[in-house]
């Protein structure tokens, strides 16, 4: 079964994706939600004509994803948390934390697209991954720091 998607979906597509999907999940899951529609001959011909028109401006947000990209890689944060006389953290550092950060120095990124490649629970140095666009991410290193 080929499913329209109408958002992205983790682990299977982005937006304006046609992919194929068993069909219990397609008319169970992803047609109720409104996520995505049925791959009909019409809705194709939709979606190509939507496509088209659409190129220019995606055009334009790679570019802008890209500078940002730029900007934000080797970006060196400072996040502060209490610890304890051992240097382990009260709780974590998650990608709020990071998001924070990144607003404080202009960077305007929802935390979502933010990604920590593990736990964080010392005080050290780190790195995550921000997705920008669909294929441009952007590595921010954060050193962990206590208050």
């Amino acid at each position: 079964m080929d499913v329209i998607l109408k958002e992205d979906v983790t682990n299977l597509g982005h937006k304006d994706d046609i992919v194929a999907v068993k069909p219990g999940y397609g008319r169970n899951y992803l047609i109720p939600r409104g996520i995505g529609i049925l791959a009909t001959e019409s809705a194709r011909k939709v979606h190509a004509e939507n496509q088209k028109q659409r190129a220019h401006k995606e055009s334009k947000l790679r570019e802008e994803a890209t500078v940002l990209a730029g900007k934000l890689d080797g970006k060196k944060l400072t996040i502060g948390a209490k610890t304890s006389s051992t240097g382990k953290i009260f709780g974590s550092v998650n990608n709020i934390q990071i998001a924070e950060a990144l607003e404080k120095d202009g960077f305007t990124i929802e935390r979502k697209n933010i990604t920590i490649k593990d736990q964080v629970k010392e005080v050290g140095t780190y790195s995550a991954t921000v997705k920008l666009y669909r294929d441009v991410k952007a590595t921010v290193e954060f050193e962990v720091v206590s208050e």
